[in-house]
């Protein structure tokens, strides 16, 4: 018998990702700060222009963030020294942890490296340490929840989509006495629509459940100061735990978490994700901090962003894109094969220089592929009228396209847990 030999075992699962049409390619971009939705792309060789990025606001480039970054590293240097526990919590820090708990009418907030650190983290330690607790989570929940969940090591119950009505019949199941947690989106990162955060938190309040709702696709972009969609809905005070970003609506980088004062200060002193990070360093900080304070007070972006999504999506509809009819500012367009969505994608790349990342499984369930298109703020009209003239050329040039879409558009996958796990 030979021996394991890694290099043909890793180089056999690489082979079967191309075969599938799965296998990953960055692009190499070189960001122009001064459009925000255009790059050089080293691989091709040509500017292009960036529909799928998740700086939906164009924060990452706004003057007032990048100046504050500029300022605190002149003034701070590159690093934060150490995690939080260690030298690492800077006055900038306090700061933001204090304007994110009042961004969310919560007591307090906790930094995190990620968004997927902070939903991992949390759920992790709320499962683990909350004596014989049950955890119901959407179906659609994203990866980072899915993982915090399983290695929480608590009861799983996992409900519809969006259906209220499962979770609670899922949850009036399980013995009253017993510690349950809510954990769902506000906002789905892959379809584009909300969760109806009223009813479950009715369901919450009827079962002494707590509310954990991820509000990352959200924050900065919904609400009358950006607290997300909890806000836009009225029910912050119902909510127990709140989950952001810093790297989608505030264009940086980061995760956090908002509560009451006794939760966010269990989750910092049980935290591994927490406790043994290196904190984020205080420049970046700064930039997020006034990206939070811009958002806080001058809604244009938002408003313009909105504006955007609705046009473009009209756009699509009128010529035969298949988009999904989401609400939000993410717009799924189905494609429903993985091979066929890097052709659609390479061929908006090189001929048409628009860049759009294909999602394929594991991101999404397979037969489910898709591009996710997400306009911001900079777009112009003559941009989105080049995307809808690409598009509507790509879909003659692939006339497998629309088949495959239509299928997509009705498919719901009996497990969509295969798509994370």
């Amino acid at each position: 018998m030979s021996l394991f030999n890694y290099r043909e075992f890793f180089s056999h699962d690489l082979e079967q990702l191309h075969q599938e049409g799965r296998y990953r390619t960055f692009a190499d971009l070189e960001r122009e700060m001064q459009s925000g939705i255009h790059a050089y792309d080293h691989r091709i060789g040509r500017r292009i222009t960036i529909w799928c990025s998740n700086d939906y606001l164009a924060m990452g480039v706004h003057p007032d963030v990048v100046n504050a970054a500029r300022a605190a590293l002149e003034q701070y240097g590159a690093g934060a020294g150490g995690t939080r526990n260690i030298s690492g919590t800077g006055h900038e820090h306090v700061l933001l942890e204090r304007e994110l708990a009042d961004l969310h009418r919560k007591e307090a907030a906790l930094l995190f490296t990620s968004g997927y650190v902070a939903n991992d983290a949390a759920l992790s330690s709320l499962g683990r340490l909350l004596p014989s607790s049950v955890i119901f989570s959407d179906e659609l929940n994203h990866a980072s929840m899915i993982e915090g969940i399983r290695r929480s090591g608590a009861e799983k119950r996992i409900f519809a989509h969006n259906d209220w009505h499962d979770l609670e019949r899922q949850v009036a199941s399980v013995c009253k006495y017993r510690p349950k947690l809510i954990c769902f989106e506000s906002c789905y990162s892959m379809d584009g629509d909300f969760a109806p955060m009223e009813a479950i938190c009715d369901v919450a309040a009827r079962h002494n459940a707590f509310t954990y709702v991820d509000e990352v696709h959200a924050v900065g972009l919904y609400g009358a100061r950006g607290a997300g969609v909890a806000e836009r809905d009225g029910v912050l005070d119902r909510i127990d735990m709140v989950q952001g970003t810093l790297s989608k609506g505030f264009g940086s980088i980061g995760g956090y978490i908002a509560g009451s004062r006794e939760a966010v200060d269990f989750i910092r002193s049980h935290a591994p994700g927490f406790i043994f990070s290196t904190a984020l360093p205080p420049s970046v900080v700064a930039g997020i901090r006034a990206a939070l304070r811009h958002l806080k007070e001058d809604g244009t972006a938002r408003r313009t962003l909105a504006r955007r999504a609705v046009s473009l999506k009209e756009k699509m509809l009128a010529n035969g894109i298949p988009v999904l009819p989401s609400p939000s500012h993410i717009l799924p367009v189905m494609i429903g094969e993985a091979s066929l969505a890097k052709a659609i994608t390479d061929r908006l790349m090189t001929e048409d220089g628009i860049y759009i990342q294909p999602i394929n499984y594991p991101t999404v369930p397979r037969g489910t592929e898709r591009l996710r298109i997400t306009p911001t703020p900079l777009h112009t009209d003559e941009d989105e009228n080049a995307l809808i003239a690409a598009l509507v050329s790509a879909r003659t040039a692939f006339p497998r396209w629309s088949a495959l879409a239509e299928l997509a558009r009705s498919a719901r996958p009996a497990e969509i847990a295969e798509a994370v796990e």
